[in-house]
């Protein structure tokens, strides 16, 4: 009878004594966790203290900037080798460095890098009106400082870098690529960053991926764009202004269209994944150590 009694409040105790080691390993490896971010510097974790606001700005013009560099010098040193880069290389460019500045200062300032996904978190509740003058100015100065570079480096070979309509195909035609392809951007941007997904890093990659496929199909016909900022820096420093409606209006309508589908598919904001990946905050999560199942009298 007493061995019968120990046998069945073994199992009980063995799985209360197993949930309580996976409660304590869970709380311990959370309060390293917890403390790692603690060392990292102040504005890092304070996102809404706006004394810090300066290093995003810093971080969206970096982030931009080479952004730039690789989008609009692709095309630039294809033209100065004589075609020595190609087009998948010059459509890969833009999308992995894109990849790259995600990983390594998305946490800084969320890394938007472009002003129709600044407005598009901003339309979904993930990010605040007051920052989105600093975070577009940011933008456009990495934009002109990276066209800059290309100018004096390469002197007459700036125009290369600007975004047109690819030779047989129209500005219209131009126009309404440029709408779908930023509409998928701009979805994509919202969808990996929803709570809903919740992809952390991985979002990195989907977004990258997606630029890639975008160019690899549609650059012949608009340059595959998808961000006014990559359009505004060349066309400024050339004065080629002549073409640059496209590549303002088209990729706004195509944000504007992504926010209206992403509340049809998800409702209105992205939850707190959503402003995490908006505003790039590094806030130490809660420490909670996990509670044991009850026994198999309800205790």
């Amino acid at each position: 009878m007493t061995d019968a009694g120990k046998d069945l409040r073994g199992p009980s105790t063995a799985g209360r004594s197993d949930a309580n080691t996976t409660g304590d390993v869970a709380g311990d490896h959370a309060e390293r966790i917890a403390e790692l971010l603690q060392r990292q510097p102040v504005w890092a974790r304070q996102f809404t203290n706006l004394r810090y606001e300066w290093r995003r700005w810093f971080s969206e013009l970096f982030g931009t900037f080479l952004l730039v560099l690789a989008g609009a010098g692709a095309p630039v040193v294809d033209a100065v080798s004589g075609g020595q880069i190609g087009r998948v290389a010059s459509v890969a460019a833009p999308a992995l460095t894109v990849l790259a500045v995600i990983l390594f200062m998305g946490a800084v300032s969320g890394a938007h890098l472009n002003p129709v996904v600044t407005i598009a978190f901003t339309l979904r509740g993930d990010f605040g009106w007051r920052r989105v003058p600093g975070y577009l100015a940011a933008q456009l100065g990495g934009s002109l400082a990276a066209a800059l570079l290309l100018e004096a480096v390469f002197e007459q070979s700036g125009h290369a870098a600007l975004t047109l309509p690819g030779p047989g195909f129209t500005s219209l035609q131009a126009f309404v690529i440029e709408t779908v392809l930023t509409l998928g951007l701009v979805s994509t941007i919202l969808g990996t960053a929803s709570s809903a997904q919740n992809l952390g890093s991985l979002s990195a990659f989907g977004v990258g991926s997606y630029i890639l496929l975008a160019g690899l199909w549609a650059s012949p016909v608009s340059g595959a764009a998808m961000n006014p900022a990559r359009s505004a820096g060349p066309a400024l420093t050339t004065g080629d202004l002549h073409e640059l409606w496209i590549y303002l209006t088209a990729p706004t309508l195509g944000m504007l269209i992504a926010v209206g589908a992403a509340w049809v598919l998800r409702g209105s904001g992205g939850g707190p994944s959503g402003s995490r990946a908006a505003q790039g905050t590094l806030q130490p999560p809660t420490v909670r150590r996990a509670q044991p199942p009850p026994d198999s009298r309800g205790r």
